[in-house]
């Protein structure tokens, strides 16, 4: 049994009847409705597996229910065994109990007095009583055993996502079409899946019962047995449609949908809050909103008209076909082809079989739909696993000597343009090294390569000879910290947020929080290294900028790496932080090998090793001295930033002094 998940259906199986939505998806997605246009090319599949024909359904339902029985299986094997099992046996006692019926029937249709007749009747009724209790308490126990397996199915589906989300390679987040597949998958991909599980019970369970009824038809009268799927297909026909239908409109508004989100988000973001109101954006913004979400609400009116004439006609043809099947016993019972017990016997075996029948239908409509979210949940899971590293084949050497970049280049997915292209250069160990250039130069992405979050496309990365791409990447990262700009507020604790997945060490704390300033933000927190830094809970605070800037500092000093990447480390802290900053750096980090990218280019005066970066390309490598003494990139930057300090100095009276301001740490 294989994880492959049920193939897309074929366009040629589309149903030329439910073309309409298709179409006002092909408008969403061009972006004919005045809305910026999203990238959707997953729609080709996802319009054919909704307009499929009926056959397709059938065809496509024995694949839903093995993957929602495998997942059911791996979430609670007990409890999807017990389920399973007493279901059947729940239709087994439908069974009997429609079959001693037929015997409770004869025995009091027969000619005698009327006590003998109870009392032949007797023993058919105490097996149609029996056969109820058990099959009552079967039910129950089934339900007990299915309640219990569902919530565990729901975490089996989320761990089984964000333990793929959270090792795939980085670079996955950069392809737009990859991160909307992940976001269909995490949204309503995941919870199908729970829903799909829960169906196939109900399928299981209704077409127990169903067959029950069937079985116990055929056995009163061979006849009777088509008549059941008579009154079965117009209800199944207007059940799909209406599944079909709704799986469509969703499609057709996901842009509508999406951009109502991202207004919403931007309504009542506290990211947003200030320029919203400097700006005085409410009104803009509102009826942006409004226009957007009418149109979601319009499909959904159209949507709602044409489902409830689908289900009457569903209804009226299930009306029909049950006349059918009376006037079919009446006409059996006129020509002496069936007792009148056994017609009696086949009145509640077809009402039980149409709650069975009903409860089926409803079930397959309701997998059968589910099942289109949970192919997306599936198909991003096979997608995903393509992304994650390969096996280690070598060892992390625990200690390096060198780190060497061998021609080493990288695109972003859907990039035009190489990020790096054939860079090379070598850091030995315990060196400060820097790395240079305009915005767009490849800087951070080089940086990030060193970390081991991205693989080169082509080239490699050595630690002391050892390619990093045959490594675990997760040994490595561990051996590298990384102070970012752009870092994460983790909505936890003051101390997880520098300490996170290490081992809690006091000691370790209170030297990186010295070295970093941390301390002091810390002091003043309501409950100092306790204290939750999202607004979200009770008794929390927020961080300004600056203060996040300085736990994020003190997160790479508590790692206590070998190599530690400072990416713009600097970035929101003020004038004299900053000062302090860089001495922490020079201090926290002897014998260890830094890696500094900074734009202002006096605090890296001191590196023992400066590479230059202009469009992806290594353009030049030395030490500060030998760079300003030739023409290139980093003299020009660092005389353009060291002319805005060459000012006047103005006296407390407003006189020049005659003084100049000079660069600093010049």
């Amino acid at each position: 049994m294989d994880d492959t998940p049920p193939p897309p259906a074929d366009p040629a199986d589309a149903d030329p009847a439910d073309a309409d939505p298709a179409d006002a998806e092909s408008t969403a997605e061009s972006g004919d409705d005045g809305l910026p246009a999203l990238n959707m090319r997953w729609y080709d599949y996802a319009e054919a597996a909704a307009t499929a024909r009926f056959t397709v359904v059938a065809r496509r339902l024995p694949a839903l229910i093995h993957h929602a029985l495998r997942l059911a299986w791996r979430a609670g094997p007990a409890d999807t065994v017990t389920t399973m099992a007493l279901n059947l046996l729940s239709g087994v006692f439908t069974a009997l109990g429609l079959l001693a019926t037929t015997g409770v029937l004869e025995a009091l249709l027969a000619a005698g007095p009327t006590p003998d007749r109870v009392r032949a009747a007797l023993p058919s009724l105490l097996l149609v009583g029996g056969a109820g209790v058990a099959q009552s308490l079967l039910s129950a126990a089934a339900g007990w055993a299915q309640a219990r397996l569902e919530p565990r199915v729901q975490q089996q589906v989320e761990m089984e996502l964000y333990e793929v989300t959270s090792r795939i390679d980085l670079s996955s987040y950069d392809d737009s079409e990859f991160y909307e597949a992940l976001s269909r998958a995490e949204g309503p991909g995941s919870s199908a899946a729970q829903q799909v599980v829960s169906d196939t019970v109900d399928i299981v369970t209704g077409a127990t019962s169903f067959v029950a009824a069937g079985i116990a038809i055929t056995t009163l009268h061979p006849l009777l047995l088509p008549l059941l799927f008579v009154t079965a297909l117009p209800e199944a026909w207007a059940a799909i449609r209406v599944a079909r239908s709704r799986y469509l409109m969703m499609l057709a508004t996901i842009g509508p949908r999406y951009h109502s989100s991202i207004l919403g988000n931007l309504l009542s973001n506290q990211w947003f809050a200030g320029d919203l109101r400097s700006y005085t954006m409410q009104d803009f913004l509102l009826a942006q909103y409004q226009r957007v979400a009418g149109i979601y609400r319009d499909a959904q009116l159209v949507l709602a008209r044409k489902n409830v004439v689908t289900r009457l006609a569903g209804d009226a043809g299930s009306g029909t076909a049950s006349g059918l099947v009376y006037l079919a016993l009446g006409l059996l019972l006129a020509a002496s082809w069936l007792p009148l017990a056994v017609a009696g016997t086949a009145v509640l075996a077809i009402r039980t079989s149409r709650t069975a029948l009903s409860n089926l239908i409803h079930a397959v409509n309701s997998c059968y739909e589910e099942g289109l979210y949970l192919t997306d949940y599936l198909t991003f899971l096979e997608t995903a696993r393509t992304h994650l590293p390969p096996p280690a084949e070598a060892e992390v050497p625990g200690v390096f000597a060198t780190i060497a970049v061998e021609k080493v280049s990288f695109t972003y997915p859907g990039g035009d343009q190489p990020a790096l292209r054939d860079v090379s250069l070598t850091l030995a160990a315990g060196q400060i090294v820097a790395l240079v250039g305009e915005n767009g130069s490849g800087k951070s992405t080089l940086a990030k390569l060193l970390a081991h979050l991205y693989t080169p496309d082509s080239g490699c990365i050595r630690w002391d000879g050892v390619d990093l791409a045959t490594t675990d990447a997760q040994a490595v990262r561990s051996q590298v910290a990384v102070i970012a700009q752009d870092h994460a507020h983790w909505p936890m604790t003051a101390r997880v947020n520098v300490v996170l997945a290490d081992e809690d060490d006091p000691d370790r704390l209170h030297r990186a929080a010295g070295s970093a300033g941390t301390d002091e933000v810390v002091a003043d927190l309501p409950r100092g290294w306790d204290t939750m830094l999202d607004r979200r809970f009770k008794d929390s605070h927020q961080l300004s900028g600056g203060q996040w800037q300085r736990v994020a500092v003190s997160r790479g000093f508590y790692r206590d790496a070998p190599l530690i990447i400072c990416d713009e480390p600097s970035s929101n802290l003020d004038a004299r932080a900053e000062h302090t900053l860089f001495e922490a750096i020079r201090r926290h980090m002897r014998d260890r090998t830094v890696v500094l990218i900074t734009h202002r280019l006096a605090n890296i005066r001191h590196a023992d090793v400066i590479h230059v970066l202009d469009h992806g390309e290594l353009t030049a490598s030395g030490t500060h001295e030998e760079l300003m003494a030739r023409e290139g990139t980093y003299r020009d930057l660092y005389l353009l930033q060291a002319a805005a300090y060459d000012t006047p100095v103005p006296a407390s009276g407003g006189t020049d002094t005659g003084e100049h301001v000079r660069p600093p740490l010049g």
